[in-house]
């Protein structure tokens, strides 16, 4: 089988600012938002490396409509955990590589980075939850 995940990867960390940080942390958890995105990150977190994931896969694996597992799938690509490689007829699914490492590390270094402590003091709830 081909290797649908060959281009994307994560930002480095180190060159992201806090903010950036933060809006990507959001983006991200926007997708594990669903039990059923979470199952399907996790079937592709399952896959070989040499190894694709076809969407019809997927949905014989889960107890949803193929329309709704393509919807999950288009979500997950846009907020960057997937990518998809078209095959016609078919469009293989893949975990971005490296994205559940840098999804870790992203929550570690955003809930413990001296700036943001330094960010929220003197801020009220409000002015926080604008940024």
């Amino acid at each position: 089988m081909i290797n649908c995940c060959v281009s994307g990867k994560p930002p480095n960390i180190e060159a992201l600012s806090p903010a950036e940080r933060k809006r990507i942390l959001a983006e991200l958890s926007k997708g594990l938002a669903h039990p059923a995105r979470v199952k399907i990150l996790t079937i592709l977190a399952h896959q070989p490396l040499h190894e694709r994931c076809i969407c019809g896969d997927i949905v014989n694996a889960l107890p949803l409509a193929q329309s709704s597992v393509s919807q999950h799938l288009k979500i997950l690509k846009e907020t960057g955990w997937i990518e998809g490689t078209i095959d016609r007829p078919r469009v293989c699914y893949c975990l971005i590589r490296g994205i559940m490492e840098f999804y870790e590390t992203l929550i570690r270094r955003t809930f413990t980075d001296d700036q943001t402590t330094e960010e929220l003091k003197g801020k009220t709830e409000e002015e926080q939850l604008n940024e």
